[in-house]
């Protein structure tokens, strides 16, 4: 007999899905016969497809009252919203169940980005407040970390690589939300150029052509994998590898869900937001690579598409050498 009947709630995207993943566990695995599901947005099903901790997953496309009539015959008894926006308050007073939510901390995000006041938001990473939602039951932090299941059909053959990158390589992430995250084309040039290991470069459909500007100027030991495999071969990839390197984006939560040492690079974001790595088991594999004390960090919560000061010296004072060095280091 179920004893709950848990509705989580997050929306998009790919790194805040995978950062729900400890609450999604725990509430499966502490909850006694809990029954889990997960509503989320079309597009992102498939990061949570093969998580065997859900019972159920409810796609929303465009479609909110149709939804909520779906959810409604589900007849929840707790609801867990980690989005906390409009379409999840309706969903939550249409379903009237009792529900906890997520606080963003909207406030001490506004202040730290228009007066520097970073001492104002809390040492917590997100996943923890993540799991602040589930202090009604009786359950605990189990410190295993972010979970990322790829299905079968998915896996990538390491064969299905250059030869070159048979026996091993580094995944460098190179795309992200916003240009602002992004580490600029010429410092990834620039460092690849004094790195010998085959390197893997990721990102989506639209990350494709800085990936082949990138390729073109070092050679072979380059593979441009950028929108040529979906987000679960991605992630197979990003398994696979020896290190990663990362902007702040999905891939970046995806590499702490496996494990990997991560290297990150931080622009107009800062790690104080509650977003870095979390591997809590083993927290001394994730590097965090930022410009220290630079009076206009952070610009933005999310980002922008170019610079507002025009230097965009959060990235570009960022050093090669220290990179090339965490490349190369065994």
């Amino acid at each position: 007999m179920k004893t709950a009947k848990i509705l989580i709630i997050r929306f998009s995207s790919i790194g805040d899905i995978v950062l729900t993943t400890p609450v999604i566990r725990i509430a499966k695995t502490q909850i006694k016969n809990a029954e889990v599901h997960l509503v989320t947005k079309k597009g992102f099903v498939s990061v949570v497809g093969a998580n065997p901790y859900l019972d159920k997953i409810h796609a929303y496309e465009d479609d909110l009252k149709g939804l909520i009539g779906q959810l409604k015959r589900e007849n929840y008894t707790h609801i867990i919203d980690l989005h906390n926006n409009l379409r999840s308050l309706k969903i939550k007073r249409s379903l009237t169940a009792p529900n906890a939510s997520f606080k963003k901390l909207n406030v001490e995000k506004w202040l730290a980005v228009n007066f520097k006041q970073i001492h104002k938001l809390p040492n917590v990473h997100i996943v923890e407040r993540y799991l602040e939602t589930l202090n009604s039951f009786s359950v605990s932090n189990d410190n295993k970390g972010l979970d990322y299941f790829i299905p079968e059909e998915e896996l990538v053959a390491k064969a299905s690589l250059p030869e070159t990158h048979h026996n091993g390589f580094v995944a460098w992430v190179i795309g992200g939300s916003y240009a602002t995250k992004m580490l600029p084309n010429e410092k990834i040039v620039e460092t690849l150029r004094n790195v010998t290991k085959p390197i893997v470069l990721l990102g989506g459909p639209e990350d494709a052509e800085n990936g082949k500007l990138i390729a073109s100027k070092i050679g072979k030991t380059v593979f441009n994998a950028c929108g040529k495999f979906s987000i679960n071969e991605s992630a197979s990839l990003v398994q696979q590898a020896d290190k990663v390197l990362s902007n702040d984006t999905g891939l970046m939560h995806v590499a702490a869900a496996f494990g990997k040492p991560i290297l990150s690079f931080w622009g107009n974001t800062i790690p104080e937001f509650g977003m870095y790595p979390y591997m809590p088991k083993n927290p001394e594999r994730s590097t965090i690579m930022q410009v220290e004390d630079l009076r206009c960090r952070p610009c933005s919560k999310l980002g922008f598409k170019k610079c507002p000061k025009k230097h965009f010296y959060c990235m570009n004072l960022l050093e090669k050498d220290k990179i090339v060095e965490w490349i190369n280091a065994q």
